[in-house]
């Protein structure tokens, strides 16, 4: 007997169908074996860098060594509470065990994984810095960059006011970006989200971002609380601007947003309090890489805005100076003979 199917492809005793799911099945077979192997040789590889015995790193796992051996092997199935077991013996993240990227790779990555855990914000900053300029992504590529202020934070934290008042002392222009991102998109930010989901929503930010550091070499920009969480997008900002994370008490976010015209708070202010509390857990590192941090709840309006414009200009200078002595030390003072 001979079957049709819908597309007019002649299928002669259903087998193939049968071989196509046969494929799919060892396709998916396949899969799975190449990420077993994989865990297996990062174990390995993980154990021999830090010069563990099969045993120790099973003792200190809380596995058998029988297991650990069939792990190691590339038949064993881990569970993810075992994955966490062993990456804390192993001084790493789960997801490094899963990763089939080259061994020399992931031992450089272990190292520099194992040299910043622990570090402050500051340090992790002055780490990032110098980073920037061993790789030749170094801010001062960008002549343009003190001249674009970047507004970062939680929501409520003041970007919109202070970036208001700051554009217009600097005589430049102000840019929100949420603003932008509708402008381009052509419809307002909940139905991008509708509409398209939260991926599109970020290109769309992209998008507004690029188009800002092009068009506009000088700016103050009020950046989404959300942008810091796409690391390539902040990356541009860390590239092309000052940047600045403006910061408030909690209730001093919540009131803000309520004046707003979000009443949401309203409704349930411990637990909008508690979201905001998580969400700036969430984000801190990334607001931490600024060049500023600014608290805009201690004084009034003027007050704050006056204090932010100093602060802003103070750094810059004594940025601008530490990279002029920078300069001096790498390159060395050229030697000019004294005349007698």
């Amino acid at each position: 007997m001979k079957l049709t199917s819908s597309n007019g492809r002649t299928i002669a005793g259903g087998h193939q169908q049968a071989d196509d799911r046969a494929d799919r099945d060892g396709s998916v077979e396949d899969a799975q074996d190449s990420l077993l192997r994989t865990v297996g040789s990062r174990v390995r590889a993980l154990r021999a860098r830090h010069a563990l015995t099969r045993r120790s790193l099973a003792e200190h796992a809380g596995v058998s060594e029988r297991y650990l051996a069939k792990l190691e092997g590339g038949s064993g199935n881990a569970s993810i509470l075992v994955l966490r077991k062993l990456a804390v013996a192993l001084c790493c993240e789960p997801v490094d065990l899963l990763s089939s990227e080259d061994t020399a790779g992931q031992e450089e990555w272990g190292e520099l994984q194992s040299m910043l855990r622990g570090k402050s914000s500051e340090e992790l900053r002055a780490f990032r810095q110098i980073l920037d300029g061993l790789t030749s992504r170094s801010v001062a590529q960008d002549p343009q960059r003190t001249e674009r202020i970047a507004l970062v934070g939680l929501r409520g934290a003041g970007k919109s006011t202070l970036g208001r008042m700051l554009a217009e002392e600097r005589k430049c222009c102000f840019i929100e970006l949420s603003r932008l991102v509708v402008e381009i998109a052509g419809c307002p930010v909940p139905e991008i989200y509708a509409l398209y989901g939260e991926a599109a929503y970020r290109r769309y930010e992209r998008r507004a971002l690029e188009h800002a550091i092009e068009k506009y070499p000088r700016a103050v920009i009020a950046v989404p609380g959300g942008l810091v969480g796409e690391s390539e997008t902040y990356n541009l900002v860390l590239k092309h601007c000052f940047i600045v994370w403006l910061t408030a008490s909690p209730d001093d976010h919540m009131s803000r947003v309520i004046s707003q015209g979000d009443l949401r708070p309203m409704v349930g202010y411990n637990e909008a309090t508690d979201d905001l509390r998580r969400i700036l857990a969430s984000r801190r590192d990334k607001y931490a890489l600024a060049d500023l941090t600014h608290d805009t709840s201690k004084m009034a309006l003027v007050e704050t805005y006056l204090a932010l414009r100093d602060r802003i200009e103070q750094t810059q200078m004594r940025n601008s100076k530490n990279t002029a002595d920078t300069s001096k030390a790498s390159h060395g003072e050229e030697f000019r003979p004294q005349r007698q």
